[in-house]
């Protein structure tokens, strides 16, 4: 690699870092015309950045505007680099992810940074949204051919939806093909635990961590 190569990805970083979306996206679009592979770009550029902006995140340096709007510089210049990439790249994601915000809440910021860390980190995420009924999180993981759906939510009377969801997924005998990640503020290892969950994450970074070792194990071997 050049060093005009490694400088180039440097400043690309950086201005994900920096939050600025108009710098993202020239110097992504230099980067192409330096022939510079787009894949290449994604990684040691854009998801770069934002890996150090998460990591400004867990220090408590970045807070959640600050992390909203790196995202927007590093989907800024993805949409510059991803029609360059090329053709295979799909089969490196390290899974599909059907993520949303379970039915009777409307709280999605916490929802929105878990989708942010775990694009970064490679997962193909399905955001359903908000207010979602357990019956429609089951019938797009099924469709999407998903392998973890994350449920979230920030109040402890649509709880029970999180708990719906498994038993749905349980009657369609589809456990061993999907698991199920559970997270928000009244949420709790100990809850998931009890209504049969395969992991809990207290925050977006954690979110990573766990989808990354359910798609490692086996959907019996649950972290208590």
């Amino acid at each position: 690699m050049s060093q005009e190569e490694v400088s180039l990805l440097s400043r690309l970083s950086d201005a994900v870092l920096a939050m600025d979306e108009a710098e993202t996206v020239r110097l992504s679009q230099e980067l192409l015309a330096q022939k510079i592979d787009a894949g290449r770009g994604i990684e040691a550029g854009l998801v770069d950045g934002m890996r150090r902006a998460g990591d400004l995140f867990e220090r408590e340096e970045y807070f959640i505007p600050e992390l909203l709007i790196c995202s927007d510089a590093m989907y800024a210049g993805l949409r510059v680099l991803q029609p360059h990439l090329p053709s295979g790249v799909a089969e490196r994601k390290k899974g599909i992810v059907v993520i949303g915000v379970v039915e009777g809440d409307t709280h999605d910021i916490g929802k929105n940074l878990v989708k942010i860390m775990l694009e970064t980190a490679g997962f193909e995420v399905v955001d359903l949204g908000r207010d979602v009924p357990p019956a429609i999180f089951v019938e797009r993981a099924e469709s999407a051919g998903a392998h973890i759906i994350g449920l979230s939510t920030l109040m402890t009377t649509t709880m029970g939806a999180m708990s719906e969801v498994i038993r749905l997924l349980d009657e369609k005998q589809a456990r061993s093909r999907i698991k199920v990640m559970v997270g928000g503020g009244p949420v709790s290892q100990q809850f998931a635990n009890r209504i049969g969950a395969d992991g809990y994450a207290a925050n977006a970074s954690a979110a990573v961590a766990v989808a990354t070792r359910l798609r490692q194990a086996p959907v019996e071997s649950r972290v208590p």
